[in-house]
């Protein structure tokens, strides 16, 4: 009996915590000095040089207008499910053809509701059909109103019902 008791005394070994704060303090070393590295400037460059390339000329932003396009509404018939497509767009036009443009946007309905009518209803359906629809609609709408006043065609809504 007594050699179970000297087994029950002596127990499990308590391990070691050096190892534990040893990499506490370097951890703690670590992110400090990489702190200090970005702080100083020795890492991503300093933040000196950041403010001085902020305050380098900056273009001016061009005149731009957006003229909003009446919103359609177009019936694609019993062809398909849906029954309607309802479009609304603005045109990027240089603020010096703004009038012009203005003067222009009976035309310029009348090419795109003849268009979407004439696109078949499973193109319309696609929705990766999108972006070449919108570069057929603007090529239209700058042989109506002249090249070079007309720079974009954002479409507001596409919504088929």
């Amino acid at each position: 009996m007594a050699d179970e008791e000297e087994v029950e005394d002596e127990g499990p070994k308590k391990k070691s915590k050096m190892p534990l704060i040893i990499g506490l303090v370097l951890a703690l070393a670590g992110g400090g000095g990489g702190f200090y590295a970005v702080q100083s400037g020795m890492l991503f460059g300093s933040h000196e040089e950041v403010a001085a390339d902020s305050h380098a000329e900056v273009e001016p932003m061009p005149d731009v207008v957006f003229v909003p396009v009446d919103p359609l509404i177009i019936n694609l018939g019993g062809r398909s499910r849906n029954q309607f497509l309802r479009f609304r767009a603005s045109l990027e036009v240089d603020g010096a053809y703004e009038a012009e443009v203005a003067a222009l946007l009976p035309r310029v309905l009348d090419i795109l509701n003849g268009y979407l009518r004439a696109v078949d209803v499973k193109e319309l359906e696609d929705p990766s059909a999108l972006i070449r629809l919108r570069a057929q609609m603007l090529r239209r709408i700058q042989t109506v109103t002249g090249e070079g006043q007309v720079k974009d065609l954002l479409i507001m809504e596409f919504v088929l019902n």
